[in-house]
């Protein structure tokens, strides 16, 4: 959430934010008529208050005094039913505010691209060989049933469209590759791995930004009088678990890495992807999630971009890194990279990590704060990023080394995992 300072000392620059990223400016007028309404009640309110504390003693005094004090008494009762009805309104002014503010997006960071679309993106780099498809490969959806790996007959069988099934060899490269990640992670880029639950509360959500705004695209629990939602990232639960805590600079910069199943309805999402497992309801990522101090937090963001690179780089998968252009940023991020592998057989490039510096954005929504050793207390800057989208990977493998004996390579550094250096034909 945006610091409400902002609203008032640069109203101009938020309309100018909101119009680059192609979003409503109205919402800004109507914000700062709420909060200039809002601080006239408290002062009218702050000063009835105080008169009628003032009046209040005195109509005490001149009461032992044996002093007739029905009139004023009488006032005063307007006065208490006046600053009720300056409190209510005060209530209703601020809940229309925050509704305002919950809703404005992240301010960008000086070095986002201008653009509206994905096609505004702008390439920083590329990696291995970008090559075209050979006549004899075949794409993922293909190569699964083939190899007896994939089965997506069975899983629309069990749970609908957008499932998958893993079996066999399928199933271990799958676990393979979680293991792989972790333990890169861990013992490499120094995270401490959390395993933290799958279904959070909704203060949880919406300390992270996913709700109210994209409350479509959750699945919601009912039940026990409560209702829990199942993650869409782990981002949610690792970012929550320090949820209204203040933390002390020593502390900082913590850096955590959380395998788990990721749930997203895929609203919108209607006709895009709907063969195979890019685009699915369920699937598993490996999730990078920071917390650092405002002055490191952009290094921590280089840092975390060339963890996830070093990822593809193992398994010998070609990508490029994208700077992410104002449109496509995302509500909570200001600055995003994206990790884009290349799929010689699909033509193109598909998105398997996205790394974002929210800054204080979500820290301001969840309450998270630091205490600096001069006793000074601030947000943190919080930073998440795919370490990576475990299925894509998956899919990047099946594409990218697939062998014309219809065997599929398994890159060395994995090959102590899944036990083989090989996906052969049964």
């Amino acid at each position: 959430m945006l610091d409400v300072k902002v609203l008032r000392e640069q109203p101009d620059h938020l309309k100018d934010m909101l119009k680059a990223r192609g979003s409503d400016t109205s919402v800004v007028d109507v914000a700062i008529e709420a909060d200039v309404k809002k601080r006239e009640c408290i002062v009218e309110a702050d000063a009835k208050k105080a008169e009628r504390n003032k009046v209040s003693k005195e109509l005490g005094l001149k009461k032992k005094q044996g002093e007739d004090i029905s009139g004023e008494a009488a006032r005063m009762k307007d006065v208490s039913a006046e600053i009720k009805s300056l409190d209510q309104e005060i209530n209703q002014l601020d809940e229309a505010l925050v509704s305002i503010l919950e809703q404005l997006p992240n301010f960008p960071h000086e070095s986002v691209p201008d653009g509206l679309t994905d096609e505004d993106n702008v390439e920083v780099g590329r990696w291995g060989d970008i090559r075209p498809a050979k006549e004899w490969e075949q794409a993922h959806w293909d190569i699964g049933p083939r190899l007896n790996i994939m089965d997506f007959e069975r899983s629309a069988k069990i749970s609908g469209s957008r499932f998958w099934l893993l079996r066999g060899a399928g199933a271990r490269l799958e676990r393979a590759l979680i293991n792989f990640m972790l333990n890169l992670h861990t013992t490499e880029h120094g995270y401490e791995e959390i395993l933290a639950p799958s279904l959070v509360l909704a203060e949880t959500l919406y300390g992270t930004g996913q709700l109210p705004r994209f409350a479509e695209d959750l699945f919601r629990c009912e039940g026990e009088g409560r209702d829990l939602y199942l993650i869409p990232t782990s981002e949610v639960p690792l970012t929550g678990m320090h949820g209204n805590e203040i933390l002390s600079e020593d502390e900082l910069n913590k850096h955590y890495v959380g395998f788990s199943p990721c749930y997203r309805s895929e609203a919108g999402a209607a006709g895009k992807d709907t063969r195979g497992l890019i685009r699915v309801h369920q699937f598993h990522k490996v999730e990078l999630v920071k917390f650092a101090k405002p002055e490191d937090s952009y290094q921590e963001l280089d840092h975390m971009v060339r963890h996830a690179q070093r990822v593809l780089e193992l398994l010998e998968i070609p990508y490029r890194t994208v700077n992410i252009c104002l449109g496509d940023l995302g509500f909570t991020a200001a600055k995003k990279f994206d990790l884009e592998f290349w799929s010689p057989v699909q033509d193109r490039f598909i998105e398997i990590s996205s790394c974002s510096n929210c800054t204080d954005f979500q820290a301001r929504r969840a309450n998270i704060k630091f205490r600096r050793k001069d006793g000074s207390k601030e947000f943190v800057h919080t930073l998440n990023g795919s370490g990576l989208a475990v299925g894509r990977t998956l899919v990047a493998l099946l594409e990218t080394h697939q062998q014309e004996d219809g065997s599929v390579r398994i890159p060395e550094p994995l090959q102590p995992y899944f036990g083989s250096d090989k996906i052969e034909p049964r």
